[in-house]
């Protein structure tokens, strides 16, 4: 349906227009059955088994289809860069507003002439050591500032930013402006890259750029841009396109990265990650600290009993208690042979007392001695009549003559 204004002008919905067109091209027999010899770029086979690529030459790109069944008689897909004579009709897709190649069979054409530039230019950079490992340099572990190359109006630089300020916002961003695509790209690469050679207060460098066609991340296979990353004083990270895509500039580069986000997280630590692993850390101090306390407290609780045993005071207590012991043990032996001693001279004084003649003739008994010489008389034997005689009494002495010497009978 359309409606007519400004006389008889008709005026049609974009379906209909879309429609036209699509029914003048399906109407064009030369394009119903034909084959197109092209490059092979962005080839993308989707989940249903359908594939999506572009056929390019110098000039132009044409977009094409190719059905999982006719995909599935090929054996083997083009990769990226083959030259190839592809086979199939041309139609418009109506939803997409856009004219396609319907392709069923596919044939190799040989190498694309992007694609042997970009192998001849990699082997002989690869002969130089341009690319080796030894060349590579780390990337510094905390940067402090980072400089991108890319296109500021590009959707690679607010991933970038995004990222960086997810994982480490302490990082400042110094932003190289270029082109990251086009002829003049190149030229503006090495420039930006020169110029934040030309700082010391950049760590690293990110050079960026979103995906594409090969076409679109040639720039990125300049000579002068992999020998200006080479020459680089500042540790380079690329991340050019997606994952599947290498480019002259990612073999020259100290890291590289799959995508400009991929590149952002290569460069900084995640705080994330550190602040988890500072908790780790303390808990294990933690832990290390009171293992170490109580290690210590053990210890001094050993060298605390050890003192109490060995102290000093105690040692002289023990001694005192022991002398004090000993001390009594004497007393109690010289107690004991005084108490011996003194029954034994208690004997002894008995027997003297006993033995003591006075005591003798305290109890009437006298003692005789002769009057002249002073021997006792122990025996009538001894005795003469009219001898002389002492008489010793308890008291006193008697002065005497024997008048009589009487024997006792023995019987």
């Amino acid at each position: 349906m359309y409606a007519i204004m400004g006389g008889n002008m008709p005026i049609r919905t974009v379906t209909q227009v879309t429609q036209y067109v699509k029914d003048l091209i399906d109407s064009d027999l030369s394009l119903a059955d034909l084959w197109v010899v092209g490059e092979v770029s962005n080839l993308r086979r989707a989940p249903s088994g359908h594939c999506y690529f572009t056929l390019k030459d110098s000039d132009c790109e044409l977009r094409c289809v190719m059905w999982r069944m006719q995909a599935n008689r090929l054996g083997r897909l083009p990769e990226q860069g083959d030259r190839v004579q592809a086979h199939g009709y041309i139609s418009v897709y109506e939803r997409g507003g856009v004219y396609q190649f319907y392709v069923d069979t596919i044939e190799r054409d040989g190498i694309g002439d992007l694609w042997r530039a970009f192998e001849e230019l990699r082997a002989r950079l690869a002969a130089e050591g341009l690319f080796a490992e030894a060349r590579k340099r780390l990337l510094p572990r905390w940067p402090r500032r980072i400089g991108v190359v890319t296109s500021p109006s590009g959707a690679a630089f607010q991933d970038i930013l995004n990222v960086l300020a997810a994982r480490y916002p302490l990082v400042e961003v110094v932003l190289a402006p270029s082109m990251v695509q086009g002829s003049e790209a190149p030229a503006m690469l090495v420039a930006a890259l020169e110029r934040l050679n030309r700082r010391d207060d950049i760590d690293v460098i990110i050079v960026a750029r979103g995906g594409g066609s090969l076409e679109d991340l040639w720039a990125f296979n300049d000579e002068r841009v992999a020998r200006a990353i080479a020459a680089s004083r500042i540790p380079v990270v690329t991340g050019v396109g997606h994952e599947t895509d290498i480019t002259i500039a990612d073999l020259a580069a100290d890291l590289r990265a799959p995508t400009p986000s991929a590149a952002a997280a290569a460069v900084v630590p995640d705080a994330a990650e550190l602040a988890a692993s500072v908790e780790v850390m303390a808990a294990t101090l933690v832990d290390g600290m009171m293992a170490r306390i109580t290690a210590r407290r053990q210890d001094l609780q050993r060298a605390e009993r050890l003192l109490r045993i060995y102290d000093p005071r105690r040692v002289l207590a023990q001694h005192r208690q022991r002398l004090d012991d000993q001390l009594r043990r004497a007393v109690a032996a010289m107690e004991h042979r005084s108490a011996i001693r003194r029954a034994r001279l208690a004997g002894l004084d008995a027997s003297l007392v006993a033995l003591d003649p006075r005591a003798v003739l305290a109890r009437g008994y006298a003692s005789i001695r002769d009057g002249v010489t002073g021997a006792v008389l122990s025996s009538v034997r001894d005795a003469k009549r009219d001898q002389a005689i002492i008489v010793d009494l308890y008291d006193g002495q008697l002065g005497a003559r024997v008048t009589e010497v009487r024997p006792r009978n023995r019987r």
